[in-house]
Parts: C-alpha cells; sequence; structure tokens
C-alpha cells in the first residue's frame, strides 16, 4: 500500500492544507487554470490565518505519489508564480523520498517583502472632545450621529461604552492604496483590520488615548510608551482649550512630537464660536513656540504635509456628523512621511506595554518596535526581573492588527507570542531584546530635569511617579549641585528606582509628576 502523508482524520485539519500530484507550466498557467488555482490558494490562506500548505507529489486521497527531479522542479516554479499573483510566496519547502521520486511540503505565506510605510499617530484631548469619535469615523468613513455612534468601535469596555468615556488606550488602523483612503467597515471584525494591513501601502495607526483627568496616568503611557511619529490634539468647539488640553499639549511637546490639531464639533456652535475657539487655539501654539498654519484646502494640506516639522502646526476645522474636514485630514495623512528611521539597523528591542494569554496561541507581549528588527523563531532575552535577571525567550509568531507577520520592525505596534515565560512573570516596563542590545538593569540614574509645576520644594527624598517609555513606577529624587528645586528650576537630579530596576539609556526623555507637581526632563547619566 502507498503510504499517506499525514493521517488527517478531521476536516478542521486540513482547511489550509491542499494536495497536488503535478504542476505543469504548460497546462497550469494558462489564464483561466492560473486564476483558479489563485483562487483556491487565496481560501487555504484565510482558513490558515494568512498561511497554506501544499503537498506536492500527493495525490487527492493523501498518498505519496513521489515525482522526478524535473517534474518537481517544474511544480514548484508553477506554485511560485501562483502565489505571486495573489501577493504571496513561497516560504519553505521540505522534500522526502517517496514513490517514483521525492514529495515536497511547501509553507505558502504573505509576501514578506511587501514595503509599507507605517504611521503612528498619538490623539489626545480632554474629554468628551470627540477623539474617539473622530478616529471611529476616519477609520470607517461612517459619519457620526451627534451621539458617539462611532465612538463605539474604540470603547470596548462595558463601563466605557455605558459612560461614554475611554477609560483605557484604544488602537484603531486604516490606510491608503494607490493614494485613496482604505477604510473598515466593521472594525469590530478581526480579519477586516488584518486586510487593510495586508493590501495597503501605507497602514496609518490610531493611539488613542484617554481625556479623562483621574486617568492622566493612561495618558502619558499612550504619548510617552509608544514610538508616535506624530501626535494629534482634538480640541472641541464648544469649550475651547483647557486646563487637560494644556496638559496634553504639554505632554506632546515635552516629547518632542511633530503636533497636529483639529478643532471637533464645529456643527454644533455659530461660525462666530468657533473663530473665536480659532484664535484660542492659535495663541496656545504661539505661547508654546509654534507656528500654527490653518489648513483650508487640499493644496493645503500637501504644503503642509511637506513642510511638517516640530514648529509649523496644521490647524484644521472638522465635524465627524457632518463630514467637514475629513477629506483635508486624509489628505494630510496620505502624504505625511514617515520619519527615515536608522533604529532599523540597531539590534532589536520593545518595551512591553500590555500582556496577555491568548487560548492556543499562548503568552503574548504587545507594544511597538523601538528598534531593530524581528522575525519568527528570532532568540531573545525578557526582563529585568526583580533581581536585575534576563531570561532567554524564543518569538513563535507576530501580528499587527491581527495579521500575521513573518517580521516587525521599528515603529511597529505588534502583538508577539513567545515561548519561555508565562504571563504572571511579565511586567509592564519590561523588555524585549536582541542579545546584541547587551540590556542591562538600572535602579539608579541622573537626569537633566525642569520642575514645571511644584507647591513646594522638591529635597532629598521626595518621591512621585516617573514615567519613562512604557514604565510608571515611583522614584526617590536627590537634587545634586543644588540643596532644593522649585517651580521654574532647572537642575540635575540622581534618581533611584523605588521598587525593582528596568533597562533604561542615556538620552531617554522622562516625565514625573505627584499630585499637583510635574515636570519634565531627559536621562543623562546610568548610575553603576
Amino acid at each position: 500500500m502507498t503510504p499517506n502523508i499525514y493521517d488527517i482524520t478531521k476536516d478542521g485539519e486540513r482547511k489550509n492544507i491542499e494536495f497536488k500530484e503535478n504542476l505543469k507550466e504548460n497546462f497550469h498557467l494558462k489564464k483561466e487554470r492560473i486564476q483558479r488555482l489563485a483562487s483556491q490558494m487565496k481560501y487555504r490562506m484565510e482558513k490558515g490565518d494568512g498561511e497554506a500548505v501544499y503537498f506536492i507529489g500527493v495525490d487527492d486521497d493523501g498518498k505519496l505519489v513521489g515525482l522526478k527531479n524535473e517534474e518537481m522542479k517544474e511544480s514548484i516554479f508553477v506554485l511560485t508564480k501562483v502565489a505571486q499573483e495573489i501577493g504571496a510566496e513561497v516560504s519553505k519547502t521540505q522534500y522526502q523520498e517517496a514513490g517514483k521520486g521525492k514529495v515536497a511540503k511547501t509553507l505558502i505565506c504573505k509576501n514578506s517583502n511587501l514595503k509599507r510605510e507605517h504611521l503612528l499617530i498619538g490623539v489626545a484631548g480632554h474629554v468628551d472632545h470627540g477623539k474617539s469619535t473622530l478616529v471611529g469615523t476616519l477609520m470607517t468613513g461612517s459619519l457620526d450621529n451627534g451621539s458617539g455612534r462611532t465612538r463605539i468601535f474604540l470603547d470596548v469596555q462595558k463601563h466605557e461604552i455605558e459612560r461614554g468615556l475611554s477609560a483605557d488606550l484604544s488602537f484603531a488602523v486604516y490606510g491608503f492604496r494607490g493614494g485613496n483612503p482604505v477604510r473598515i467597515k466593521n472594525p469590530l471584525q478581526k480579519k477586516e483590520k488584518s486586510k487593510v494591513v495586508e493590501h495597503c501601502e501605507k497602514v496609518v495607526s490610531f493611539v488613542d488615548t484617554v481625556g479623562h483627568e483621574p486617568w492622566l496616568r493612561t495618558t502619558i503611557r499612550g504619548i510617552v510608551g509608544q514610538k508616535l511619529n506624530y501626535g494629534l490634539l482634538t480640541i472641541a468647539a464648544d469649550q475651547g482649550p483647557t486646563h487637560i488640553t494644556k496638559e496634553h499639549l504639554g505632554i506632546m511637546l515635552a516629547m518632542e512630537l511633530p503636533l497636529m490639531v483639529t478643532i471637533t464639533k464645529i456643527d454644533m456652535v455659530t461660525t462666530g464660536k468657533v473663530n473665536e475657539v480659532k484664535e484660542e487655539v492659535f495663541e496656545l501654539l504661539k505661547l508654546v513656540g509654534r507656528i500654527p498654519f490653518m489648513v483650508k484646502s487640499s493644496d493645503d494640506a500637501v504644503f503642509i504635509a511637506k513642510n511638517m516639522n516640530q514648529h509649523l502646526v496644521p490647524v484644521i476645522k472638522v465635524s465627524p456628523v457632518t463630514g467637514v474636514g475629513l477629506e483635508l485630514l486624509d489628505e494630510l495623512f496620505c502624504q505625511l512621511k514617515v520619519p527615515s528611521d536608522s533604529e532599523c539597523k540597531k539590534p532589536f528591542m520593545m518595551y512591553i506595554d500590555r500582556i496577555y494569554s491568548v487560548l492556543g496561541v499562548g503568552t503574548v507581549v504587545s507594544g511597538t518596535v523601538r528598534q531593530g528588527k524581528i522575525k519568527k523563531g528570532d532568540k531573545l532575552l525578557l526582563g529585568p526581573t526583580n533581581s536585575g535577571k534576563f531570561i532567554p525567550i524564543s518569538v513563535r509568531s507576530i501580528e499587527m492588527h491581527y495579521f500575521k507577520k513573518d517580521s516587525a520592525e521599528a515603529g511597529e505596534v505588534v502583538g508577539i507570542s513567545i515561548s519561555g515565560a508565562e504571563v504572571n512573570f511579565i511586567k509592564r516596563g519590561m523588555i524585549i531584546s536582541d542579545l546584541l542590545y547587551k540590556p542591562q538593569p538600572v535602579r539608579e540614574f541622573e537626569a537633566d530635569v525642569t520642575i514645571l509645576v511644584h507647591p513646594t520644594t522638591i529635597k532629598e527624598g521626595y518621591e512621585c511617579i516617573t514615567h519613562i517609555e512604557t514604565i510608571a513606577e515611583t522614584t526617590i529624587f536627590q537634587p545634586l549641585n543644588k540643596e532644593y528645586l522649585s517651580a521654574g528650576d532647572t537642575g540635575k537630579i540622581r534618581m533611584r528606582f523605588k521598587y525593582r530596576p528596568y533597562a533604561i539609556r542615556e538620552g531617554q526623555k522622562l516625565i514625573f509628576r505627584e499630585g499637583r507637581s510635574k515636570g519634565v526632563g531627559e536621562i543623562s547619566k546610568i548610575c553603576e
């Protein structure tokens, strides 16, 4: 009896598997035939979450027939051509002797060579100023009903939906292909998000932060902890800039982000009120040393995209209810260039923002890749632990907005399935890194800081929460060169993480807060 390559008994186990006895170039590459094979391959890949397995030299019943060398080469060539029809590639082929010659097990994956631009935008603003509604409308192309209908695509917790207030970071995505926006019909469908990443030449990811003051710490995590390309500040026309608006603006400026501003809810007030708020916004931006630029046309959007920098700030009036200004935002995002990133050439490192346990997948950590590249199968380090150690782990799979990828690089927001560490062991603020990154545990460091607000004085022993990347930890202060620091002062401070070490390096930005006190700074020295 001819042996069977796999004893597959359940239909569910062979949904992404296809048997092909022989593929001939002069027959299977004809137009109608290759289209049929391409459709079949696409179906298999969808069933396999982006991967399909083809057995060549095997008949429809799974029996090993085997092919001679020339026949096998021709069959693999045809399979490669079919894969190219759907933007896929032959990733891996294994051979074994059987029947009249050889059989092959071939893995088909999405084309990892397709170069996509990835724009990461942090969205901030006061509570009820329309952040989530604006992002939801851009993502779906559906106008809002005035009661936050499109916001529901980002607010996922029960209390968020009931109260209409975001309580945690949300991630949204849409993209562009051939200069035209590609939106998501149903953002609650994971496959819809996956297809945007798969088919778009440019992907725009939004980190939607929290506007409610008690959750300011979460907003700081969203702005400081992600490798953002741009910041988008929303200001409602019925309220104008508030103290939280200024707080969020200050955080973005501290991170030295190029900034964009939208004046939302312009459908709710008179033209006079909109212009009044516009003047307030202009004055606020000038006060912090920025040059406001009113975007009124498509030409303006193209101009500002080409000349965008940390000083020039585009301001756009928008309404997710009427659609005013949305086309200008589309044009701006389409034209904005992703800053050239030399970070890709460095050893891989990512700060962990979220930790999951996914059924059938295992431990997953997510965050924004800070530098370097990563691929499936890589051996990495995770840490530091409370004792300052780094443990070895392996990369099992990588996803970006539910799209399976063979690799990821600096600036991409990804979820990485790992083996070697349990969920309960991992903490936010840890890193995963390449061995070449040579991570070190740090307990003490020096920073050059500016005290923005403080009611009294900061002396030795002062404690507050310090934010560095995704780290949010209590630090103990010791002013250097001065006995104390007060509001408006600039100086050097030695800081010590109170509870555990973290992996940090010189040059990283930081923000610290405690009650009404706040300040910003930059790590200047790591203390051994």
